[in-house]
């Protein structure tokens, strides 16, 4: 696909990848090879998007069907096409790819549906009839905003409530603008606006509302959570309470939220990020773009156990990024109250965990320091389970809400969920479909079908 050269990524925000031409788009979906299983489909997406159908269309100019073909699957496809992990999931499964290179679904994913949004002129949805009963749905991120807007195209009165002052949850806060444009996000948004849903910013669930109150006085008849993982972990060393060192989270808000403005992220010489995922890669690559002299990843594994997106190491390596594998931070150092360094710990890979990976098996006598004056830490997010004990909902040892797989209902009658909330960290597009089939459920339920 074609992107911003190095140079101009290094310095700008704006989106990397430019996306396909209609005939490099055409040209593309014609490598599909038309297989009988369709394995892309059945077994690499979450959703099932019609893929094979929507890539036909592709083939025959005929791009506005493609993208309805898209949207009876999926209602994020502007936002999946660019941020799902396609080589894990429908071009990790793309029999192209066996002895070659897999078709670029998510790049296709992406070029139709901004062909759709650059030449359809959406026409007024068709006034729904109202069903008469009201759907609370805490949290808009992509499984809220999934299920707030089929609920509203079925008819119900859907109020989403937000405890931020933003809309879109980690796609507006967490994913930077040169991976997600933000106008993408806020063209899903007026989707929903249209379909005449309620948005309630600055109201939290435990602190503004209980679920008794949604239940109960404000008269809501289902309610569905999906209120993502939204607890930064940290390192538990020293050094953690210093000026100039960051948790992930934090740093990308800052990043996403107020580039223009006098909050704008400091200038540092050398930041180390702390982790080997995607939001790692995401605040590697953000402070890049910040103006840093140096910008290091530390990981305790190699970066085969990297969990991060292939794609985004590359871009990462290619915009100067340096990877310092095997090393484990000890301590934050600091002088005058602010970071001046790590001291590290050089590891070595053990035997496999109880999840797979090679654990890290610290090497003794390797302690040596690395200089920094910012260290931002990017090891994961937790769920909130003080919230979920607040709310009585039954949880895993993990501190994730259980649900009825079929129907996503929690252990209360008439309360749903989905996405990371129930899953732990996952893709959009595994939130999204989340969202959905809880909405599917909860119209089964007080339709009484």
């Amino acid at each position: 696909m074609p992107e911003q050269s190095v140079a101009q990524r290094r310095s700008s925000f704006a989106e990397s990848q430019t996306g396909y031409t209609e005939d490099m788009a055409i040209c593309e979906a014609m490598r599909c090879l038309k297989c009988r299983e369709h394995p892309c489909m059945t077994r690499g997406c979450p959703v099932h998007n019609d893929i094979p159908a929507f890539i036909d269309c592709i083939c025959e100019g005929r791009f506005e069907d493609a993208y309805q073909i898209l949207s009876k699957t999926t209602c994020l496809p502007a936002v999946c096409g660019r941020v799902c992990p396609h080589e894990e999931q429908c071009e990790g499964n793309c029999v192209r790819g066996i002895k070659g290179e897999s078709v670029s679904i998510g790049a296709l994913e992406r070029f139709v549906a901004d062909w759709h949004r650059a030449h359809v002129i959406a026409a007024a949805d068709a006034e729904t009839p109202r069903i008469g009963k009201k759907v609370a749905v805490v949290g808009a991120g992509p499984a809220g905003i999934a299920a707030a807007g089929d609920l509203a195209a079925l008819g119900y009165d859907v109020t989403v409530f937000e405890k931020t002052d933003v809309l879109g949850g980690v796609l507006t806060y967490g994913i930077p603008e040169f991976r997600l444009p933000k106008e993408i996000v806020k063209n899903e948004i007026r989707k929903l606006e249209k379909r005449k849903v309620t948005f309630e910013l600055g109201k939290a669930l435990g602190t503004d509302f209980s679920l008794d109150d949604l239940q109960g006085k404000m008269g809501f008849s289902a309610v569905f959570i999906g209120v993502g993982t939204g607890i930064a972990q940290t390192m538990n060393i020293p050094g953690e309470d210093l000026a100039g060192c960051y948790l992930a989270q934090d740093f990308l808000n800052t990043i996403n939220l107020k580039q223009d403005t006098a909050e704008k992220f400091p200038r540092y010489h050398t930041i180390a990020i702390i982790g080997g995922g995607n939001v790692a890669m995401d605040a590697c690559r953000s402070a890049v773009r910040t103006g840093a002299e140096r910008v290091l990843i530390v990981y305790r594994r190699t970066e085969a156990e990297m969990p991060a997106y292939e794609g985004e190491i590359k871009e990462a390596r290619d915009e100067g990024v340096e990877f310092v594998f095997l090393t484990k931070p000890l301590r934050i150092l600091g002088h005058d109250g602010k970071v001046s360094g790590l001291e590290c710990l050089k590891t070595k890979l053990g035997e496999d965990d109880s999840r797979g990976y090679r654990k890290p098996v610290d090497v003794p006598g390797t302690e040596h320091t690395m200089d920094a004056d910012c260290v931002i830490m990017a090891i994961g997010n937790g769920a909130d389970m003080d919230l979920m004990q607040k709310c009585g909902l039954k949880c895993d040892a993990k501190g994730r809400l259980e649900v009825d797989p079929e129907t996503c209902e929690t252990s209360r009658a008439g309360v749903y969920a989905g996405g990371d909330a129930v899953t732990g960290p996952l893709t959009v597009i595994s939130a999204m479909g989340a969202g959905r089939k809880a909405a599917v459920a909860i119209h089964k339920k007080l339709s009484g079908i």
